[in-house]
């Protein structure tokens, strides 16, 4: 079960110059938007990664505005440029990272993996991920699945923080999931 208290919600490279050519990429931000809103309401840390922010310019400001730190990489693995450091540095307790992106198939998969190698347990929301064709997406669910990364829906994510209908924020999340 994923836990509130040990984990982070990293939403990874939902940059201005990329999501235009990202299938059905209004309904992954929208998504992603969704975990920002609950993460935030619950104290759940958020990071965001910008891959070459020079080239592929920085994040949504829509997703910017819920990050607590934003993370500038030039490894496809965000792992590989230190984004662990990152995550302990934020909190140590945090063990469990869930991650929601773009392209799913190269930077989401490659960091996922990467942080995986390095002892965190790893679950992916694919309904807030995209890629640019539908297959490359697919292929990197699958393959994410194969290697024991949780596949999560957003509400399956969201109740699972929660625990029970007696968790101090319930009726505050029940609104952000009637209006999502």
């Amino acid at each position: 079960m994923i836990n509130q208290d040990t984990s982070a919600l990293i939403l990874i490279d939902y940059q201005t110059r990329l999501m235009p050519s990202i299938h059905e990429s209004e309904n992954a931000i929208a998504s992603a938007l969704f975990l920002a809103q609950v993460a935030q309401a619950l104290a759940i840390p958020i990071l965001g990664t910008e891959q070459n922010p020079d080239g592929l310019g920085p994040n949504d400001e829509r997703i910017k505005a819920f990050c607590d730190q934003t993370f500038v990489k030039h490894s496809f693995n965000g792992a590989a440029d230190g984004l662990a450091k990152d995550i302990k540095a934020i909190n140590p307790a945090i063990t469990q990272v869930i991650l929601a992106g773009c392209e799913a198939h190269v930077c989401l998969m490659q960091t996922a993996l990467g942080l995986q190698a390095l002892g965190y347990e790893v679950a992916v929301v694919p309904e807030a991920c995209g890629s640019r064709r539908v297959e490359d997406k697919q292929l990197a669910m699958d393959h994410m699945s194969q290697q024991n990364i949780a596949m999560l829906g957003a509400e399956m994510l969201v109740f699972e923080w929660l625990k029970t209908s007696e968790h101090p924020q319930f009726k505050n999340i029940l609104k952000i999931i009637k209006n999502r």
